[in-house]
């Protein structure tokens, strides 16, 4: 080695699982980015763009697979909050880190069809847990809005709840989350078309300023759950409620997400499910047009 010089320490290249979702930030060029937050089973980077997703998860196989998420094979690397990184040209780089995705998945499994009547039975179970805005007017605005048909009180309640509550992930975002899954996934597996119409007008109203009314995660997760995108626990609720699997385990690995995460999600679940109903051909609101 040269006197006065250091030997430069190699690169380490790894590979992971990575969501479809997350495809066109890998495949774009080459962006800055920064870690916004930092714990044992991953972290999450901040990529500078105007387009979402603009959080990616970078997670240890084990922890929650976010619809945002790339799954390290081995243990996260050691990260600070405010951390350079760089995603783009394929790669995730932070520092001598270089992760490359080596297969993906879909974040956003279609259900296939599903029997009105199966379903009818399957949500009398649906629980909610202890979601952290029970009683709150927005919910049950919301709720109501969906039950009855009213197309400006679900809009109005969902503009309430945006970035409602505290942590990285608002409790008013998880609702509008479950919901806006359920409505398309769900919508789509029963026929009901105007349960997908409702989740697009939900969409554009939860996603149009996100950005400026919440978390950056949560306002990421939202723009996934607007296209149908969401974590393993709450899609095998979903097939749980088609007749796939077993609700009652589905529920409870759902339910202990995060500190109230779970309940908010099965919160926006079980309004989802019941507006699906009312759209399905043997629904009793299947005449009903919205407001």
């Amino acid at each position: 080695m040269t006197v006065g010089t250091r030997a430069r320490r190699p690169h380490v290249h790894a590979t992971g699982a990575a969501s479809t979702a997350v495809r066109p930030l890998l495949d774009a060029p080459r962006r800055a980015a920064r870690v916004l937050a930092a714990f044992p089973a991953g972290a999450y980077l901040q990529v500078r763009t105007d387009r979402e997703p603009s959080v990616i998860a970078l997670l240890a196989s084990g922890a929650t697979r976010l619809p945002n998420a790339v799954l390290l094979a081995g243990e996260p690397p050691r990260l600070t909050v405010g951390d350079d990184a760089s995603v783009g040209d394929g790669a995730v780089r932070l520092g001598r880190l270089s992760l490359r995705a080596s297969r993906w998945w879909d974040p956003a499994p279609p259900l296939g069809e599903a029997d009105p009547a199966a379903l009818r039975e399957a949500a009398a179970g649906l629980t909610a847990g202890e979601p952290a805005l029970a009683g709150e007017p927005a919910v049950e605005l919301l709720a109501s809005g969906c039950a009855s048909g009213r197309l400006l009180d679900v809009l109005t309640a969902a503009e309430r709840l945006v970035g409602l509550g505290p942590g990285l992930t608002p409790s008013g975002d998880d609702v509008l989350a479950g919901l806006m899954v359920t409505l398309r996934l769900l919508g789509a597996a029963t026929g009901a078309g105007r349960a997908v119409w409702l989740a697009d007008w939900l969409a554009a109203t939860v996603t149009y300023d996100a950005r400026t009314r919440t978390t950056p995660l949560s306002a990421t997760l939202l723009h996934c759950a607007a296209l149908g995108q969401a974590s393993p626990e709450v899609a095998a609720v979903l097939r749980a409620l088609t007749g796939r699997g077993p609700l009652e385990p589905a529920l409870r690995r759902l339910h202990r997400l995060g500190h109230t995460s779970g309940s908010d999600l099965a919160q926006g679940i079980g309004i989802g499910a019941r507006s699906v109903l009312s759209f399905c051909p043997s629904g009793s609101f299947r005449s009903r047009e919205y407001a």
